[in-house]
């Protein structure tokens, strides 16, 4: 009787179990459903009225649990950055979820501590970033539509904010807009040793649509609804930036120029303030070395550069 009894207890709390690791296994693999769950499924929400105070960029930050020095650094740098140009300036990390529960309750305390974290229950692995880029989208969609852009960038990034504002003012477009590092004729890498290796099953054309590197892309707030609308009807592809791009040919969406000259960089550059007064972003920083370089320009605002 004694068994029988277990029997029923344990039973119910196995099927539960298997359920909750079926939803990773899809989540890892394909992981459609995952962009309409309900958006009160945040473990982590930032606190921020929009409709009170509207800010004119959101700035969403690709991190994960262990780049906590890489955080404490865009918080001292270009993500603190509260007002520019008169124009107020947030910014928020995209996380997912990790297995070891401190892990959690660090990220969890962090967040609390900094306000600035949004996260959902999905392995933070690199697999995933098209589902933690998505969440960002949603949480534009639901939380903050009444921004007037965004800005997705990653954790190893230097991003000049000062200047993408100005940019983005003279820019004037309030819809429909898309801009960042422009790739046009990506083709599909069939290697399967490449990080960026995607199989026939996945995506079975030649080209890629026009897309932007995931360095750092920038749009108008009303993009981050539209293409978190139309996300559940395109097939998955853990390349987030391409899976953007698919969404906005779906859409009728172009990426374009926000300038004439090249001001996103999804690779490295060598430093010097006169240089870094005239872009948007750059790859490949370290927290240490954006400190230097922030600081610097910083320092050198109201210096003069000869023209080009």
């Amino acid at each position: 009787m004694a068994h029988s009894k277990l029997r029923y207890i344990f039973l119910p709390i196995l099927g539960a179990l298997c359920v909750y690791i079926i939803m990773h296994i899809l989540i890892l693999s394909k992981g459609h459903f995952v962009f309409k769950e309900d958006h009160r499924d945040f473990l982590q929400l930032p606190e921020i009225d929009c409709r009170q105070n509207p800010p004119f960029l959101v700035l969403l930050v690709t991190s994960s649990h262990g780049e906590v020095p890489a955080r404490m650094a865009i918080r001292q740098t270009w993500g603190g950055a509260s007002v520019v140009e008169g124009r107020q300036i947030k910014t928020f990390f995209l996380l997912g979820a990790t297995a070891t529960q401190r892990d959690m309750t660090a990220v969890s305390q962090e967040g609390q501590r900094h306000g600035d974290i949004i996260q959902k229950d999905f392995v933070d692995v690199y697999a995933n970033l098209t589902l933690k880029t998505m969440m960002g989208m949603e949480w534009v969609h639901h939380f903050c539509p009444q921004a007037a852009f965004v800005m997705k960038t990653d954790s190893d990034m230097f991003v000049n904010v000062y200047y993408l504002t100005q940019l983005l003012l003279k820019k004037n477009r309030t819809t429909r807009f898309f801009t960042g590092a422009i790739k046009t004729n990506g083709f599909p890498i069939r290697d399967k040793s490449s990080k960026w290796f995607v199989s026939e099953d996945e995506y079975p054309w030649d080209r890629y649509p026009p897309f932007c590197s995931g360095t750092g892309y920038v749009f108008s707030s009303d993009v981050a609804s539209l293409v978190y609308n139309v996300s559940e009807s395109i097939p998955f592809i853990r390349l987030e930036d391409v899976f953007v791009g698919l969404c906005l040919a779906k859409l009728n969406i172009k990426p374009e120029k926000l300038h004439s000259e090249q001001t996103f960089f999804s690779f490295g550059l060598r430093f010097s303030t006169c240089r870094f007064k005239n872009i948007v972003t750059c790859h490949f920083i370290k927290p240490p070395t954006l400190l230097l370089y922030w600081y610097a320009l910083e320092n050198s605002r109201g210096e003069e550069c000869p023209d080009v």
